[in-house]
């Protein structure tokens, strides 16, 4: 079954005294490219959730943030005035350098950036508390993985109707070959028909015109590409991790149906590899979010 790059989750679990809130994205990408926003006070565990994550996702460009929110004791906390004006004024310099609209609603925008609250007493979290966020971490991965899953089903159900577009594409160009040698072989004659006082050996000509005809052969190539699309459902029915696989053997089908169309010389087969071509393309853009 394939999976997705793309997925979000989240959990929301409650300590004693906090409840800890983890959202987590990702997109597509090569490699794992984690980005996390935590709070101060849990940065010593960001290496535990970093791999944690690592070891469930594997690649995609995945954005984590944490929330923590004090529901009970006498902990006071405050705005961090002096953070929230920093974050503003980098948001209007951004606005201005890259021309884009400032944010709508400040408070909402601001009062989500990190470390905006502060309390006069920072506090370490207990083994309580920290297991309490680890456990959130897992259930907004789990939850994201669930996502990949289901993503990854409509991926499959896409690849398949495309790949069957193709297989019946290829179906069709059999009845064009018989034609397509009969109307290159009769060009070739009717040309040297009107070439005058030319003497020619005619047997010499008929070897010719096989050597010639046998390089426009696409038997091969039909062969080829036949066994590509099923080694693509193969590679798809196999397990998680083949989203390289499939854009390479994507690849090679792209090879194949170049291929025909350097050799048909025939209008109606040409059209059947610009078809071809479509649906090949459309099979490699989303082979891109396959993990």
């Amino acid at each position: 079954m394939l999976l997705s790059m793309t997925g979000f989750g989240k959990a929301v679990v409650e300590a004693p005294t906090k409840k800890y809130t983890v959202e987590i994205k990702s997109l597509n990408s090569k490699q794992l490219d984690l980005s996390a926003r935590i709070p101060v006070a849990y940065r010593d565990k960001e290496l535990d959730i970093r791999g944690l994550i690592a070891s469930q996702l594997e690649r995609g460009k995945v954005d984590l943030s944490v929330y923590v929110e004090s529901v009970g004791g006498d902990e006071v906390a405050t705005l961090n005035l002096e953070a929230l004006a920093n974050y503003k004024g980098q948001i209007e310099q951004m606005s201005q350098k890259l021309m884009l609209p400032l944010p709508s609603d400040w408070y909402a925008t601001l009062l989500r950036m990190p470390d905006v609250m502060k309390s006069d007493t920072v506090v370490q979290p207990d083994e309580q508390e920290v297991k309490a966020l680890m456990t959130a971490v897992k259930d907004a991965v789990a939850e994201l993985m669930q996502f990949r899953r289901k993503e990854g089903r409509k991926l499959e159900e896409f690849f398949a109707v495309r790949l069957q577009r193709i297989r019946e594409l290829l179906d069709e160009v059999p009845r064009y070959e018989n034609e397509r040698i009969v109307k290159i072989r009769a060009r070739i004659e009717d040309q040297l028909s009107k070439i005058n006082k030319v003497d020619y050996d005619r047997s010499r000509l008929e070897q010719e015109m096989i050597y010639y005809i046998e390089k426009l052969d696409i038997n091969e190539e039909k062969q080829r590409l036949a066994q590509h699309i099923d080694y693509f459902h193969e590679t798809m029915e196999s397990g998680r991790g083949q989203g390289k696989k499939l854009g390479f053997i994507a690849q090679e089908m792209g090879r194949e149906i170049n291929t025909l169309g350097s050799k048909s010389n025939h209008a109606e087969m040409q059209i059947l590899v610009v078809k071809m071509k479509d649906e090949l393309e459309q099979i490699k853009e989303q082979v891109l979010n396959v993990m």
